[in-house]
């Protein structure tokens, strides 16, 4: 019987760039946030061997370059599954749009596969396995708001924003990240190692500040209680605003692409509280107030020819109920206690 699940998308919510590391990565800390947009993947197990990915979209690579490829690889060995998989992935996010779509594919393909097959890596290792495929993909094994450091693979849950009305726009652009560091290693290639250094650490102190703020923080732990009240979530994303949290990305994207600037701004001018590139992008977000405000931002930026939706963002409950479609049982919620929960810095 076909297991289907949602694989949801993320945004960054600030992205800090510092020196390249040793493993050719670069030192990050950014905070990630999953939004309701999502893909839908279909997995069944058949008689034989193997590992079959099925798209329709011929930008999606179906072959060992695919990350659901690698991670279904890597956990058929480690739950010993000698089985042929057949996976078949549906795009609805747009590829390369700095929104996680490979990544959260990948994620939910591994939660297909263990719904299948009735067996489970422990958390731990799910964790190990999502690190050895991507960068961004051990935050889809968190949901909610995420603090992300080292290249980025080093996850802890933050306490959870309320579910927040926002704007995904999608220009029809693709943004090569491998490009995007390049370009931001020339760019800053007159700093030191120590200027680099400090700027990670400004950046930690800037998200602890804001952290201070949010219900459930106190004593450098993080509880994971989502905040409540009306109007509660449009004030923490204010301070966060405040804090000066940008994404370094837009330094050499937006140069490279104006209209993607251009999109910030036309959110910015319909009232986003906050407006940011997500990732290295394509991908530009607005925060809204209300859902009326962002369905009318949406609508004005598709009547000027650019693709965009209203959404909402996902706490960590939302992410992990909504994942599954098909009705075997699944749960996921609550395994991210082997992550850090403590703001490095």
């Amino acid at each position: 019987m076909p297991v289907t699940v949602r694989s949801f998308a993320k945004i960054n919510l600030g992205l800090c760039i510092g020196s390249s590391r040793p493993d050719g990565f670069h030192e990050l800390r950014t905070v990630y946030q999953t939004i309701a947009l999502h893909d839908i993947l279909r997995l069944r197990i058949e008689r034989g061997s193997g590992i079959e990915i099925r798209c329709a979209d011929p930008r999606v690579p179906t072959d060992q370059t695919n990350t659901c490829y690698r991670m279904l690889e890597r956990a058929m060995s480690a739950l010993g599954a000698r089985v042929r998989v057949v996976l078949e992935i549906e795009k609805r996010l747009p590829v390369q749009g700095g929104l996680g779509g490979a990544s959260g594919n990948a994620v939910s393909a591994l939660l297909a596969l263990e719904i299948a097959l009735k067996k489970r890596l422990s958390p731990a290792d799910r964790l190990r396995v999502a690190a050895e495929v991507g960068s961004d993909v051990p935050l889809f094994l968190v949901g909610g708001t995420i603090l992300g450091v080292g290249r980025g693979e080093d996850v802890s849950p933050l306490p959870d924003l309320p579910s927040t009305s926002c704007v995904i726009a999608t220009p029809e652009i693709g943004v090569s990240t491998p490009r995007a560091f390049a370009d931001w290693d020339a760019n800053v290639s007159k700093l030191t190692l120590s200027d680099l250094s400090d700027r990670i650490k400004e950046f930690s102190r800037q998200a602890s500040a804001w952290l201070s703020s949010v219900p459930g923080h106190s004593r450098g732990r993080l509880s994971g209680v989502p905040a409540r009240g009306r109007g509660r979530a449009e004030i923490l994303l204010l301070d966060l605003v405040r804090t000066g949290i940008e994404n370094d990305f837009e330094q050499v994207v937006f140069p490279q692409y104006p209209v993607l600037r251009d999109v910030k701004c036309a959110l910015e001018t319909s009232g986003a509280t906050y407006a940011s590139l997500s990732g290295s992008g394509s991908a530009v977000y607005g925060i809204f107030g209300t859902k009326a405000a962002a369905e009318r931002a949406a609508t004005k930026l598709r009547k000027q020819g650019v693709p965009a939706q209203a959404t909402v963002t996902l706490t960590r409950a939302q992410y992990w109920k909504r994942v599954q479609v098909s009705s075997l049982s699944f749960r996921g919620e609550g395994e991210t206690s082997s992550c850090n929960s403590k703001l490095e810095t």
